[in-house]
């Protein structure tokens, strides 16, 4: 299987969903479909039917966060990073036009839900890696090549190490 690479902040936040869902949502979840079940009349019940659906998208939310943990790798900040773009940095990348871009280079599962995050998989990515402050970026894009150069780049620690 092949390791999924997360932040240590995405590891982290991940890893409270899962015990969220697990501890808290699941089971009020659960005595709602089981009070509602003991109205009788499923088909019309409307507490039953959407509790069950929504028991249904936690546990399925759940069995994927499980799996994602047997092969998830939790990638830390290192010193030797500093001054390079590696996985978990933050990026400000400017053209000749004078636009900026600011991203962090993030796993696949972190992207969602945050604007100003990128797959480490991203063209865009994967062309700063390993580049210093003031190093020139191309990246190949369908409507062809266009250049970038690297203003910034920031580190974010986890602060429970």
């Amino acid at each position: 299987m092949q390791k999924k690479l997360l932040t240590a902040e995405g590891y982290t936040r991940l890893h409270n969903e899962l015990n969220h869902l697990l501890r808290t949502e699941r089971p009020e979840i659960t005595k709602i479909v089981s009070w509602a079940a003991s109205l009788g009349d499923r088909s019309e019940n409307a507490d039953y039917t959407y509790n069950k659906r929504r028991l249904r998208e936690i546990d399925r939310r759940i069995r994927f966060l499980t799996k994602l943990f047997e092969v998830a790798q939790k990638v830390e900040y290192h010193p030797d990073q500093a001054g390079k773009v590696y996985f978990g940095a933050w990026v400000e990348l400017e053209n000749d036009e004078g636009q900026q871009v600011k991203f962090r280079i993030v796993g696949d599962e972190e992207i969602y839900g945050n604007q100003d995050y990128i797959s480490l998989q991203a063209p865009v990515a994967k062309a700063c890696l390993g580049k210093a402050v003031d190093d020139e970026v191309v990246v190949h894009t369908p409507n062809g090549k266009k250049t970038w150069y690297v203003l910034k780049i920031k580190y974010i620690q986890d602060a429970e190490n």
